[in-house]
């Protein structure tokens, strides 16, 4: 075996057909953290002059000329190959210390062990605890902290039909989606030149629910570098009040015609006190649009949105917004039925809901969004999570300057 750096083409023809491939060991990601400052490095192991291991460094300077590395979701390789594993990690230390490194991490996008829908460990199931021990024998550290997701919700959607993974579904999650159809919301893919839409909306949630959003620049990169391929897509939610009005006008007119035609008897006293009901709430929500256009001086409106990534053999379902005054149309579930639709015509094997409150079997904060997620069917995915390979002395003195300093 022969460690080495490769091209950034030998890369990603390697990434491009490995099972262990996702959207953040992608090159993209790469020029994507190169405009913050990070450096790139491609390496690799061969063997007979063929490539059986590599992986995608990024550096970034932190302190006295020291670098940090990590390897988003790398290493690319058999996991359960000790000796490769371990060779791999050898020459890396060695590689990374030579380019002022004092650290490195990584992330494997390596399921830990197999859980099932409601986050319970299957019995018998996969599991990855030796890949765990045999990094740490190798003098991997598992962060306190980590960078990226490390619990997801993930459905299969390989040789399913449409039918089958409706059925499939919770009947509240397949009834709100048939409302939502009903009801004549649109879902609506944005350009370049109308992503403000989408981060609008996006911005309005994260200061809702007090979370971080990125600026509009980030998910500007992200559609020049993922596009152009057709791996990245926004899409947005609306509504035409108008229609929607006149959709229930004409529901609510078809229960009067029901009303009248009964006989005012005992024997119709339940079905005449069901059509009463159905007639208020149409008036009601014929209200609340009419208010709704009065308030926002426009007929359509914009409900939610919903950014994807789409790179065989998944699709990520990564950032997502809601208008909090229009949660009740429900419309993000439309979004999620689209795109598993356009999986299932396009050859996609999986979509990925993404990330989930950690431990979710224990009911942890935020357990609506997996409650959400888990309506569609599917499993909990724990991976194994982050690690830290001290490269140098300074790793421990850097350590203790972020801990003084209150960073992580």
């Amino acid at each position: 075996m022969k460690f080495q750096e490769i091209t950034e083409k030998e890369y990603h023809e390697f990434w491009e057909n490995h099972p262990l491939k996702t959207f953040l060991s992608s090159i993209e990601i790469s020029k994507l953290r190169e405009k913050s400052g990070w450096l790139t490095y491609y390496v690799g192991v061969k063997e007979n002059n063929k490539l059986i291991a590599a992986t995608m460094l990024l550096a970034h300077k932190r302190h006295f000329n020291k670098y940090e590395f990590y390897s988003p979701r790398g290493y690319l390789l058999d996991f359960n190959n000790e000796e490769l594993v371990s060779f791999f990690t050898r020459e890396l230390k060695k590689y990374i210390k030579e380019k002022k490194g004092y650290i490195f991490r990584v992330d494997p996008y390596v399921i830990y062990k197999e859980r099932d829908i409601d986050g319970n460990i299957v019995e018998n199931g996969k599991d990855n605890s030796k890949i765990v021990s045999n990094l740490q024998k190798l003098g991997f550290i598992k962060s306190k902290t980590k960078e990226q997701v490390g619990w997801m919700f993930s459905l299969d959607i390989e040789n399913k039909t449409e039918e089958e993974l409706l059925k499939e579904m919770r009947q509240n999650t397949r009834n709100t989606i048939k409302k939502a159809e009903k009801i004549g919301i649109d879902v609506e893919e944005v350009d370049y030149d109308n992503l403000n839409i989408f981060y609008k909306i996006l911005k309005d949630t994260g200061e809702r629910r007090d979370f971080h959003v990125r600026d509009i620049s980030y998910y500007q990169e992200m559609y020049k570098l993922f596009s152009p391929k057709n791996e990245v897509k926004f899409f947005v939610t609306k509504l035409d009040l108008k229609k929607y009005i006149e959709r229930i006008n004409n529901e609510k007119k078809e229960k009067e015609e029901r009303l009248e035609k009964l006989e005012d008897n005992r024997f119709n006293e339940g079905k005449i006190k069901s059509l009463k009901e159905d007639i208020n709430t149409f008036e009601r929500r014929i209200k609340e649009a009419e208010d709704i256009i009065e308030k926002e001086k426009k007929d359509t409106i914009y409900l939610s949105g919903s950014m994807f990534i789409l790179i065989q053999p998944e699709i990520v379902y990564l950032s997502s917004g809601n208008y909090e005054e229009y949660m009740k149309f429900n419309s993000q579930y439309l979004i999620q039925w689209k795109l598993i639709k356009y999986g299932l015509e396009n050859g996609f094997k999986k979509h990925n809901f993404y990330g989930i409150p950690e431990n979710i079997n224990e009911h942890p904060k935020d357990y609506g969004i997996y409650e959400f997620k888990k309506g569609f069917n599917g499993y909990v995915e724990e991976l194994i999570g982050e690690y830290e390979l001290p490269i140098t002395w300074h790793y421990k003195l850097f350590k203790l300057i972020h801990k003084i300093k209150g960073e992580k």
